[in-house]
């Protein structure tokens, strides 16, 4: 397959590509700024503005498959600048969202699949993190974030309902709550809507393990127009 990832340099970017690859196919490779990059075997660089949609639109030709990991910055090269961009601007995941839909008009049989947050995960039927603000003060400073990214939760949980009106073909992965640097094992245990924990009670997973599981659904579609959640 041909396989288009936006955010190619970010954490679960760089293995996704490593992964695509790894498993016999090509990758375009969209960052910000593609200076610095060099094409190797079965992956070339481009700079793409994921807002500006005729630039996405011109990108599509040929893809099979093109994966969001858009994040409003690089948390692999400054978590807090992301952060702090995040919460200025809650609306960006809604805004990306209309615009990879619009440039998809003139490919409805290209899959995007969307890389998101874990906030609009229930935890019990009917109950999401993103609407429990004592739940959801509690998770972010369990991983250290400030209670203002609650706004960009709530932002990531809109953007995903955009997903939701759409008759495009769009996946959408909701990792664990908690997902960071470690091993590829090549295993993870698979959920809809609700979040997905291990014998401690914890959602996590690794960087790896989730590029794993988007390659995963990429090569074998289970969610068409819907959402997973992955977790050891």
């Amino acid at each position: 397959m041909f396989i288009g990832i936006i955010g190619a340099t970010g954490n679960i970017g760089q293995h996704l590509v490593e992964e695509a690859v790894g498993r016999g196919h090509r990758v375009r490779a969209f960052t910000r700024d593609a200076a610095g990059t060099v094409d190797g075997p079965n992956v070339s660089w481009a700079s793409l503005d994921l807002f500006d949609t005729a630039a996405v639109t011109a990108a599509l030709p040929g893809l099979d498959v093109l994966v969001s990991l858009y994040q409003p910055g690089n948390a692999a090269k400054d978590f807090d600048a992301t952060v702090r961009q995040a919460v200025v601007d809650p609306t960006t995941h809604v805004k990306a969202a209309n615009s990879l839909l619009t440039a998809l008009h003139t490919r409805p049989r290209t899959r995007l699949v969307v890389v998101g947050g874990a906030g609009s995960l229930e935890f019990a039927p009917g109950r999401t993190l993103a609407d429990d603000d004592q739940r959801l003060a509690a998770t972010l400073e369990s991983i250290g974030l400030p209670w203002e990214y609650s706004a960009a939760v709530r932002g990531a949980r809109d953007g995903l309902n955009v997903l939701r009106t759409s008759n495009r073909l769009w996946t959408y992965l909701s990792p664990a709550e908690q997902i960071g640097p470690g091993p590829r094992t090549g295993r993870y245990r698979v959920g809809g809507d609700q979040v997905v924990v291990d014998e401690s009670g914890v959602s996590r997973v690794s960087f790896a393990d989730a590029a794993v599981a988007l390659v995963d659904e990429i090569e074998s579609p289970r969610f068409i127009q819907r959402r997973f959640t992955i977790g050891y």
